[in-house]
């Protein structure tokens, strides 16, 4: 038999007691105890434990201070409710320009603010008048979007078929009827439209060469709000600026000016769609703001809610500084302060050409004799506040002597106080490139 291997460690094997074989299975169904303390009683008693009197106690007074100082701010009946100024830059942290869970509305102060979608917009009746005495007392015949494309595209038309005919002898054909029947039945369904996926023969317009005219087809003036946001989606997506900005002009302004006259607010994806347009800013400021001030019936309540798009979304500078040079050098009429006021306060780094157009457009004012609403002199103290280090010497001077024509009770002394107490630039430096709207 071989031999029976012993350790190195040179001890003798340790001999295990043995079982018996009913022991050994009893001792394994056994369930060992443990040492573990389980804590869900523990958690239970902490989740049932209340706050203390003394902590109570100092929660509610605190919640009482931030009442009342809303209260003094707001007036009391705003103490429930946090007032959100809206963001003036969107960035990582800020809420995005396409989101739609913001609403344009108008403060006791003319300020846009944040409020309970539905709402009507407030305006005071004082500034509202002052605005008026302004506009433009024989405004040019509004005619409807389907007067202006139709004019547009027989122009073309015209001009078309007139070269094609003197080519080929051959009178230019006309749209075939199945097209036109396509778009008709296009039309009925964004004349209902509230949510889902839209007719492909839709989405296809922007790619066509007489979009135009397949547009007219569809019937802007009858589309839901839904489809207007949905439209102009795709038109800012797939359309080059010029086009965009036709669009915006004669589809998008007309649609938001009606809704706001009749309503007295802005519907919901309405002003979604105001805020999509600014994907081109370009097309944006030349197809909705200029020709908004051009016209000289701009409301007060329709330059706030459209106003309070620049103060959501990132405008860029170039674009920002040609608005602000169209906006100084056209004729006033009251909603030019609310765009300029808003530009403004976006605080960029503005060439010497433009401070010098808005200089030069408050100091029109010295010989105005009408009132000058609160709205102008915010914007004036709004340009010295920012861009007091920017002026020259003359130009305070001038603007100190503007003062003693147009005054207000509390703004002037702002005004005259920042003129006085700041540095102004030793020599000009050369104009930056910036871009121009035609």
């Amino acid at each position: 038999m071989p031999k029976v291997k012993k350790s190195k460690g040179g001890g003798g094997e340790k001999k295990v007691p043995t079982l018996a074989l009913a022991d050994q299975i009893l001792e394994g169904d056994a369930v060992k105890a443990t040492n573990r303390v389980k804590n869900r009683d523990r958690r239970q008693e902490d989740e049932d434990e209340y706050v203390d009197e003394r902590l109570s106690r100092k929660i509610l007074q605190q919640a009482r201070i931030q009442q009342e100082e809303l209260e003094s701010e707001y007036g009391t009946g705003t103490s429930s409710v946090t007032k959100k100024q809206p963001s003036t830059v969107l960035g990582s942290g800020s809420q995005d320009a396409d989101s739609d869970e913001e609403w344009p509305s108008l403060g006791a102060e003319g300020q846009c603010e944040d409020m309970e979608f539905g709402s009507v917009v407030e305006v005071d009746p004082e500034d509202e008048k002052a605005i008026q005495m302004f506009m433009n007392k024989n405004p040019p015949v509004r005619r409807t979007l389907a007067d202006i494309i139709m004019e547009k595209i027989t122009e073309k038309q015209t001009e078309v078929g007139t070269v094609m005919s003197e080519i080929s002898g051959r009178p230019l054909p006309q749209m075939d009827a199945r097209v036109i029947e396509v778009y008709k039945g296009v039309s009925k369904v964004l004349s209902k439209y509230r949510s889902g996926k839209l007719p492909k023969a839709f989405k296809i317009i922007p790619a066509l060469s007489n979009w135009e005219q397949v547009l007219y087809l569809t019937e802007p003036e009858t589309w839901t709000a839904a489809a207007m946001y949905q439209a102009t989606r795709i038109f800012s997506s797939n359309l080059k600026e010029r086009m965009a900005q036709r669009f915006y002009n004669l589809v998008l302004l007309p649609r938001i000016r009606d809704d706001i006259a009749e309503y007295k607010r802005l519907n919901f994806h309405l002003y979604s769609a105001l805020k999509k347009a600014f994907f081109k800013p370009g097309a944006w400021f030349k197809g909705i703001l200029v020709p908004l001030c051009e016209s000289g019936t701009c409301t007060l309540r329709e330059a706030v809610i459209i106003g309070s798009v620049l103060t959501k979304c990132s405008v860029p500078v170039l674009y920002s500084s040609a608005a602000m040079l169209k906006l100084a050098e056209m004729e006033y009429n009251g909603a030019n302060s609310i765009f300029l006021r808003l530009l403004l306060d976006k605080k960029y780094a503005l060439p010497f050409r433009v401070l010098d157009a808005l200089v030069a457009h408050f100091l029109r004012f010295r010989t105005e004799k009408r009132t000058l609403p609160v709205l102008w002199h915010q914007s004036l103290l709004t340009l010295v506040q920012r861009y007091k280090a920017d002026l020259a010497s003359e130009q305070k001077g001038a603007l100190l002597e503007l003062l003693r024509f147009q005054t207000h009770a509390q703004i002037s002394a702002e005004v005259r106080r920042e003129l006085q107490h700041s540095q102004s630039r030793d020599e000009e430096v050369g104009v930056a490139p910036m871009m121009v709207l035609d």
